[in-house]
């Protein structure tokens, strides 16, 4: 995560760095280098969206979430809020983080373990296709809050401005496929791509395909079509 939304990431100083030696020494850079923005590989932990209809239920009357810290996405945040999950069979996932801004949606994101181990049976959707998906409760210190529908365990994506989706030959809603290096190497396919102009090049997995490729800072990783 990026300490504030205008803070360069560690990631972007080193990117620019590589480009330079490469230009300086003559040499031919590899895509990676080449590329016109670093790629970085995210795991994104459990987490929720929710409108501030939800938040004011949950918190209090005109209650407004407080970013606690910001994410590499310009102007998204964990925030300081967090609520308690209730499951099917009354299994709980307490300090459940609110990602901000609210948006018009309620949307809960899980991975497989924790779908089971709280009850779920879950699909597997992009962001925002919530249509047939189960619902929950979720509690904070203001009271309960029932979503109808909204539990899903996100498709993995990668996030892309389309200066990058040029680079890569591809277009909003293509699939790819990440190639991820280390003594765990797998490759991730149909990875969902997202185009927008606000977008920095970063990939979001969840936290069981980052523990099934030990995912680390160091570790190579590579996009593919």
């Amino acid at each position: 995560m990026a300490e504030t939304s205008s803070t360069p990431h560690r990631a972007v100083i080193e990117h620019l760095v590589r480009k330079a030696l490469y230009s300086r020494a003559g040499k031919s850079a590899p895509q990676t280098a080449a590329a016109p923005n670093p790629l970085l590989v995210n795991v994104s932990a459990r987490h929720c969206h929710l409108s501030q209809e939800a938040v004011e239920a949950l918190f209090g009357p005109g209650h407004q979430l407080t970013p606690m810290k910001w994410l590499y996405q310009d102007g998204q945040y964990a925030a300081k809020e967090s609520v308690t999950l209730v499951g099917p069979r009354k299994r709980v996932i307490g300090n459940l983080r609110i990602l901000g801004p609210c948006r018009p949606l309620n949307q809960v994101e899980l991975a497989y373990t924790d779908a089971v181990s709280l009850g779920f049976d879950i699909p597997l959707r992009a962001s925002g296709n919530i249509d047939g998906t189960p619902g929950c409760m979720l509690m904070g210190p203001n009271g309960f809050f029932e979503m109808p529908d909204g539990v899903i365990r996100a498709l993995r994506h990668v996030h892309m401005h389309p200066e990058d989706a040029e680079f890569y030959g591809v277009k909003h809603k293509d699939m790819m496929n990440l190639k991820i290096g280390g003594p765990c190497a797998i490759t991730l396919e149909e990875m969902l791509v997202r185009v927008d102009e606000s977008f920095k090049l970063e990939v979001h997995i969840d936290t069981d395909e980052g523990n099934a490729c030990n995912l680390t800072p160091e570790t190579p990783v590579e996009l593919v079509k």
